[in-house]
């Protein structure tokens, strides 16, 4: 897509698209993990995250790469998990952020939100948060992300709303069980003065493991489709839905695959994928402390040159529908093992299924890099797995500081009142959140 030109004969202006396409000098949206370690263990989650990494990056490390952020003028960042806000230093590396020019958007499930930190958030006009929720009631919720999770995240939101925290989001992954929700998440936003973001559910992490189980029916595309034209002005999607573009006219936002042209991703220990969904060694372009740092690596790694060339459109590009969908999303056709250039699976014309369709056993699709759930957790290989349960603590003032190497997403917490009806240990699970426990991650002994 072009821009007509200013004057008749004059050669079309180039489009935003067009720019993008071929990558830009810093990233639009820069999406860093700080932290493999959570309390809960979503079906679902991108990262495969429970435990924390034993390298993760130190705090003065997370401050140098503000610092290159600040140089490259990022405009702000993207910081989730894990759970973000059970790093000790949480508050120390968001406000040295927002202190030198980098605004911060920062994922929670709740479990940290009190009503000092939603007072923190308020003081401080360039932190925006969201609140991770997958049903807009418990049941639908819960039995992805954990029992309790429900009541967790309703526990923050009031926080944040009797805090005076206005048009903070609520970030929900489609799911063929809460496509049917969508005008009470709405409502729930219009509740809390917040507003609503939905995302696309990918086969990533361990969504690789429930997406036969989880992605939305195509009948449900559809539905979720015509929603968003009716509603897609006062909703945010994260440019998640283009190639729904197919079934009629172009949803707002970006309608081109961002990875390593406009969006990155930072992991916890400083390695550099081409997009947040893409945590997979094919996609890896470098390591911000091995590589020059990040700068180097967005400008000058093989693999972004590579992405930056104008796409073909492959199998796709006879299709008269290519300049809406762009083919899809790479993460998606990657982790359901099609091809890069062929039609996404979730294709509204068809073509993914049928590709998904032919294959046979020995079509296995790419696993993804790492698997940092809970140790202690059974086998996960379909959504019904028993998930962790959430207790809720608080900070134990005698307790030394959590060292580098507890893999405990909760050490340091000692546990508080568990949402009603949820013990504070699971027997499947074999562990007690909220309190520290495990060996050392490095194996050094005489951590935590």
């Amino acid at each position: 897509m072009t821009i007509a030109p200013a004057h008749p004969g004059a050669p079309p202006r180039p489009s935003l698209i067009d720019h993008f396409e071929k990558g830009l000098d810093s990233p639009i949206c820069l999406t860093w993990e700080l932290t493999y370690a959570c309390n809960l263990s979503c079906t679902h989650c991108l990262s495969a995250s429970g435990r924390r990494d034993p390298n993760e990056l130190s705090t003065e490390e997370c401050k140098a790469i503000v610092d290159e952020l600040q140089r490259m003028q990022v405009f702000y960042v993207n910081i989730g998990g894990g759970e973000p806000t059970v790093r000790p230093d949480f508050w120390e590396i968001v406000e040295y952020a927002t202190a030198h020019d980098v605004g911060v958007k920062f994922s929670t499930n709740g479990v940290r939100i009190t009503p000092e930190a939603a007072r923190r958030i308020a003081d401080n006009g360039y932190i925006d948060v969201q609140i991770s929720l997958d049903g807009a009631t418990a049941e639908v919720n819960d039995a992805v992300r954990g029992r309790g999770s429900f009541d967790l995240a309703v526990r923050a939101m009031e926080n944040l709303r009797e805090a005076g925290v206005e048009g903070f989001k609520i970030s929900v992954v489609m799911t063929r069980h809460n496509v049917p929700q969508l005008d009470r998440f709405k409502a729930l936003a219009d509740e809390y003065g917040a507003t609503l973001r939905i995302t696309r559910l990918r086969p990533s992490g361990r969504g690789a493991d429930v997406w036969d189980d989880l992605h939305p029916r195509p009948r449900q595309q559809r539905e979720l489709y015509e929603w968003l034209v009716a509603h897609g002005e006062g909703v945010l999607t994260g440019d998640s839905f283009f190639h729904l573009s197919a079934y009629g006219e172009a949803l707002p936002g970006l309608n081109l695959c961002g990875a390593g042209r406009v969006v990155c991703l930072i992991d916890p220990v400083g390695d550099v994928y081409a997009c947040p969904f893409a945590i997979h060694d094919e996609f890896k372009a470098g390591n911000i402390t091995t590589d020059g740092g990040f700068q180097n690596v967005w400008r000058d790694a093989e693999l972004f040159a590579e992405l930056r060339t104008p796409q073909k459109g492959g199998a796709c590009a006879s299709c008269h529908f290519f300049d809406s969908c762009r083919g899809g999303c790479m993460a998606a056709k990657f982790f359901t093992g099609l091809p890069l250039d062929g039609p996404d699976p979730e294709c509204v014309r068809g073509f993914g299924e049928q590709l998904l369709g032919a294959r046979d056993d020995s079509d296995r699709p790419p696993r993804p890099t790492g698997d940092h759930s809970h140790l202690t957790s059974p086998p996960r290989p379909r959504a019904t797995s028993r998930p962790v349960p959430v207790t809720i603590g608080r900070a134990n003032p005698g307790r030394p500081p959590v060292s580098a190497c507890e893999e405990n997403p909760l050490a340091g917490f000692v546990p508080d009142r568990p949402p009603v009806g949820a013990p504070t240990a699971d027997p499947a699970a074999g562990t007690s959140t909220g309190q520290s426990g495990g060996g050392c991650a490095c194996g050094a002994g005489g951590c935590g």
